[in-house]
Order: C-alpha cells, then structure tokens, then sequence
C-alpha cells in the first residue's frame, strides 16, 4: 500500500510540474465534445430528447480512452527512461507500480471528465434523472475508466516506447464510434449491430445514460439501469482480470 501511494504521488507530481499535461488532455476532450455536439447535433435527431442529452453521457463514457492513451504512453516512457527498471530492483510489490500508474491517470480522467461536464451543462446538457443518479453516473465513468487503465497500460509494457503506445493505443477507438455513444445502434446495419450490441463501451454507455435520462432511459433503451450497469461492471472486472495478470507478468520479465 505504501509503495503504491509513494509511487502514485510521483506520477501525479509530474503532471503538476508539467501542467500542459493536464491542460492539453483537459482541451482535448472539450474540444471533441464542442465538435460532436455542434456537427452532429444538426444532422442527428433522438426521440423525446435533445441531441446532446444523449450525445454527453456516451461522449464522458467514451473519454475514457483519451486518457487511456496517455496512460499507455507515460508506462512507455517510464520504460523507455529506465525508471521501471530502478522500481524492479527494490523489495517491494510488482503490482504496486502499475496500480499506481492506473490510479494516478484514473484521477486524471475524473478531473478532464468532471470540466467536460460543466462545459456540457454550459451548452445545453440537462440531467433528467437526480442529482444521486447524476452522482452514481460520475462514479461509474470513474470506474470504467479505472478498467480501462489497465489495459493501457499492459499497452504500454509491450509497447516500449511513446510512439508505438500511441499507436497502439489507437487500436481501441472504433469501439467508441461502434457502440451506443453517438447514434442509436438500431441506425447501424444489421451484421454491424450485432458486436455494437455486445461489446463492452455500449453497456458502459448505456448504464451511464440511463442514470442522466431518468424515466426517459427504459423508453430509449429498452432495459432497466440496473440490467446496463449490471453487465457493465462485469465487462468492467473482466478487462481488469485479464489486463492486470498479464501487466504484472510483462513487468516481472521486463
């Protein structure tokens, strides 16, 4: 626990004294929020609701792999600088340092999450459920994204370097636009709808906006919360049960 909070300050001290971290991953997911709601918000209809009332809830869900890439990428650059190999060398928790690693950048993606949001009310968002469903929505974006860390940052082991994380990293984004987040599946052709269904960003998607549309989520969507949230959290435990294993392995060979 120590080791994992030594080495959790750290990484969060390095996006301080390098705020253009934060800035830039910050103006990033506003400025492809500011595109999806002024673009598609014209051309896009959904019944019952305005546009970006369903657009911000698949749009803060899907974030999670902007910050994802960064987490790929800093993993990258630790390796490739030597300094995982110094954490190697000390008496303390393989898992330690990648946890840190996952919870660092996790907290991170709560703080771009958390502008993007006010900028959405700022444009036109409104929550239809209350505010303890806005709140558990937040929550569950914050969890995902935790799941998603890990895989990023097994990205990033293998990887070896900054540039070949980031590349890899890019691997994960058409399951952002194949999903839920910014068109209703049904619009898309059959054989495609059957893995946007199925996959994991649609019921993580679709459990944080049926917590924001309140009693208009079980119309548009078809379930209940509970049955998104429920088959999210799984997908969610299964991405760490299977990143996390192979993350500490990759690390223990070098």
């Amino acid at each position: 626990m120590s080791a994992t909070l030594i080495v959790t300050r750290r990484s969060l001290l390095r996006y301080v004294r390098t705020p253009q971290l934060i800035v830039m991953a910050t103006l990033q997911m506003t400025m492809f929020f500011l595109i999806y709601r002024y673009l598609f918000g014209g051309a896009i209809r959904t019944v019952g609701m305005p546009y970006v009332d369903y657009l911000v809830p698949g749009f803060i869900a899907t974030g999670v792999l902007f910050s994802g890439i960064g987490a790929a990428v800093a993993t990258a650059e630790d390796l490739q600088q030597g300094f995982i190999d110094r954490l190697r060398s000390l008496p303390i928790a393989r898992s330690s340092v990648l946890t840190a690693r996952a919870i660092a950048d996790t907290l991170i993606l709560a703080l771009a999450a958390a502008v993007t949001i006010g900028i959405a009310f700022a444009v036109g968002f409104r929550l239809h459920g209350s505010a303890l469903d806005g709140l558990a929505a937040f929550g569950l974006v914050i969890a995902f994204g935790f799941a998603f860390e890990w895989l990023f940052v097994t990205m990033g082991l293998f990887a070896g370097n900054a540039q070949a994380a980031q590349a890899m990293g890019m691997i994960v984004f058409p399951f952002a636009f194949i999903s839920s987040a910014y068109i209703p599946v049904a619009t898309m052709p059959g054989w495609l709808q059957v893995f946007a269904k199925n996959q994991p960003l649609t019921y993580m998607v679709d459990a944080v906006r049926a917590l924001t549309l309140g009693s208009h989520s079980q119309a548009l969507l078809g379930h209940p919360a509970g049955y998104f949230i429920t088959r999210a959290a799984i997908w969610a435990v299964a991405i760490i049960a299977v990143s996390l294993p192979v993350a500490v392995a990759k690390y223990r060979r070098g």
